[in-house]
């Protein structure tokens, strides 16, 4: 019996495009996980008894904490559907319906309890900072005013465009409008010229005995309730 060869003339087996698990690797993965899961829990057990709040040990390849180059825009899922698994988030662990810190894995329900964990000591040490602040001297604080400074005018020139963007749609659909109710009005004007130049057009064939559909409704409804005139001489 021939052995079974590959698409480039290699010994392939039926069970060849199975993935292969190293399972010494994957047992000390899991002692490591361990290992570092029960250390963890004796860190926290010991910062409870000395009345203290854990956390993450330093690495020692941490930054010093910075001002945000970006500001928290807690109006960003306003108006938006999110679909999300039954059971997604237990309590804050987990990603839920609210605020979401993808660092820290947990989710918040107001954007006040959200704007505290991203300036939490929990928070900063989750995304490589020590929480200290480096001393600023007076040549910081000039270049730090300058880029404020230039942020500020660039998105006050930003909502200018915008807004003026804004305001010649909004003149846009407005005289789309006007030019709506122009056309409306002309066609209403056109059919009542037409049904009076047939009206004109009867009388002219027939006399003026003729009665015009709809001309002297008002007199037939007179005369049915008994109202023949009001005493005025005038005709």
């Amino acid at each position: 019996m021939s052995s079974k060869k590959g698409a480039y003339e290699t010994n392939a087996s039926d069970t060849d495009f199975r993935k292969k698990y190293d399972r010494e690797a994957n047992v000390a993965k899991a002692r490591e996980q361990e290992a570092k899961e029960k250390e963890e829990g004796r860190l926290r057990y010991e910062a409870k008894l000395a009345g203290k709040k854990y956390y993450a040990p330093l690495a020692g390849d941490e930054t010093l904490t910075s001002a945000r180059a970006t500001r928290l825009d807690v109006s960003a899922n306003v108006g938006k559907t999110i679909l999300l698994p039954a059971g997604a988030a237990t309590g804050k662990r987990g990603r839920g319906a609210g605020f979401y810190c993808q660092a820290c894995d947990l989710t918040f329900k107001d954007s006040l309890q959200w704007v505290e964990h991203e300036n939490s000591m929990q928070h900063l040490r989750a995304i490589g900072q020590t929480g200290e602040v480096q001393r600023a001297s007076a040549e910081d604080v000039r270049r730090r005013i300058d880029e404020i400074w230039e942020r500020l005018e660039r998105e006050k020139h930003e909502e200018v465009v915008s807004l003026g963007e804004r305001l010649e749609g909004r003149r846009i659909e407005d005289e789309k409008d006007r030019e709506e109710r122009r056309r409306k009005r002309k066609e209403l004007a056109e059919r009542k010229k037409e049904e009076k130049e047939k009206e004109v057009a009867v009388k002219k064939d027939y006399g003026e005995d003729i009665r015009v559909e709809g001309e002297h409704d008002e007199d037939d409804m007179m005369a049915s309730m008994g109202i023949v005139g009001f005493g005025s001489s005038k005709k």
